[in-house]
């Protein structure tokens, strides 16, 4: 059907209904592209980072613009599923470069995966990062990187930055506390690590039941608020999941070192924030761009 409205009015309807869609909190790089950058446009990087003998897959989301971007190491969880690739657009729309990977022995990456690994895996990213020649490569600012964690990833994430106080900072998404979980029953741990289990390489839900039960006590969120953590700028974002009280020891003890920059934000959506992306999209971006 043929429509009487002026091309104007046409244009600014369309521009209110669009307007209508955005929360009136979220930054313009959850919903702008940025103005592209002929000379340095933005571009994604394939990576294949040392680990443990062998070279675990990533991908980098490079930032447009000649200088050097601070950068956003981005964790799955469990098996990851959820990877949160939305999330990692809009930070490098808002200016960040943000590297992927994923853990030995999971979505293809070689060697087998162990939750020690993970921890391990971790560090070999941020080394990785800090590498001169990736420096140029990924035109990312090693002075300023911030880590950041969904689910177990966010376990990943909060031991990883206790031993790191020179990290911007670290970001919790729906964080669960592996070590937490390492007095409930073997046979209720290994119903819980039963899922998902083709994503994931050299390993059974019983061995998984059985590495927590043996190393959990010496790594949960409890033991990763050291000194480390007692400056380091924190976001940690909750959800109705039930892991919110995971989290609860971690921000306590961190917030008796002195650690006065941690910001708790609970939002009433699931573990993956499924119905919450625009939320979660602009508290990171938010967050971050006080830190930057």
């Amino acid at each position: 059907m043929q429509s009487n409205a002026s091309p104007v009015m046409l244009a600014l309807v369309s521009s209110l209904f669009i307007a209508a869609q955005v929360p009136a909190q979220a930054p313009r790089p959850i919903f702008t592209d940025p103005q592209r950058d002929s000379i340095y446009p933005a571009r994604s990087q394939v990576l294949h980072i040392p680990s443990g003998g062998v070279h675990i897959n990533g991908l980098a989301y490079i930032a447009e613009g000649a200088h050097p971007h601070p950068a956003v190491i981005l964790l799955h969880g469990l098996p990851g599923n959820e990877k949160n690739l939305d999330l990692a657009q809009a930070i490098r729309r808002a200016g960040w470069d943000v590297i992927t990977f994923n853990y030995r022995g999971s979505w293809g990456s070689p060697g087998e995966f162990r939750f020690a690994n993970n921890l391990e895996d971790a560090e070999s990213v941020i080394a990785f990062v800090r590498d001169t020649a990736n420096v140029r490569a990924l035109n990312l600012d090693p002075r300023r990187i911030v880590i950041a964690g969904h689910s177990m990833g966010g376990w990943v994430t909060a031991l990883t930055a206790s031993h790191h106080p020179e990290l911007l900072g670290a970001i919790l998404i729906s964080a669960a506390d592996m070590g937490s979980i390492h007095a409930i029953p073997r046979d209720q741990m290994v119903k819980l690590m039963a899922d998902d289990m083709e994503s994931l390489a050299g390993v059974t839900a019983e061995s998984m039941a059985d590495e927590i039960i043996a190393n959990g006590s010496r790594w949960t969120f409890g033991s990763a608020a050291t000194d480390g953590l007692a400056h380091m700028p924190m976001l940690v974002l909750t959800a109705n999941d039930g892991l919110a009280s995971h989290v609860e020891p971690l921000v306590r003890q961190a917030r008796a070192l002195g650690n006065k920059r941690i910001v708790v934000v609970h939002h009433a959506t699931d573990h993956s924030w499924n119905d919450s992306r625009i939320f979660l999209e602009s508290r990171v971006i938010g967050w971050l761009e006080k830190l930057n």
